[in-house]
């Protein structure tokens, strides 16, 4: 089964409504029992018997309005076309993009001199050859170009990412 239920669903879409109301309605719920918590506790002289409003005012009261704030807090969080999830949704396809065109130097090694657009590369001391635009070798210093009788002489593999021909 993929997907939230019908009914998860709208719970959540009943909280993003109810939300901004329900922290407001906690908020002053809290408050009111703070107060007539403290109001218990002017009351008394001695402190045992203001445990008594402390414990059953003052401290859910205090929980009510701590629970209010971050229903309030979390209002904007998951709204389509927020900000925030608008900034993110930007920075993940830029780095999309990164990731999936070539890097300058691979492209440079592909078409530069003595390249042609099928050259394979190899790194020094490295197991395996590459596509000029291979991921791997994009990132490094100094590819250097070989054929295929060099990279067959020199027992090298073909990537597993790029797939170059087999020499």
């Amino acid at each position: 089964m993929t997907g939230p239920r019908p009914s998860a669903e709208r719970a959540v879409a009943a909280l993003r409504t109810l939300g901004p109301y329900l922290g407001w309605i906690c908020c002053a719920a809290g408050a009111l029992l703070c107060a007539l918590g403290w109001y218990g506790v002017s009351g008394e002289v001695y402190a045992a018997r203001q445990i008594p409003y402390l414990a059953s005012a003052t401290a859910p009261g205090t929980a009510l309005i701590v629970g209010g704030l971050v229903l309030l807090a979390g209002r904007d969080r998951g709204r389509d076309g927020s900000p925030v999830q608008e900034r993110l949704r930007r920075q993940v396809a830029e780095l999309h993009g990164l990731l999936t065109e070539p890097a300058p130097e691979a492209a440079a090694a592909g078409t530069g001199a003595g390249g042609a657009e099928g050259a394979l590369l190899a790194v020094a001391g490295g197991s395996t050859y590459h596509r000029a635009d291979c991921p791997l070798v994009a990132g490094d210093r100094d590819p250097q170009p070989v054929t295929p009788a060099e990279a067959a002489g020199r027992g090298l593999r073909p990537c597993p990412l790029c797939d170059p021909p087999a020499v």
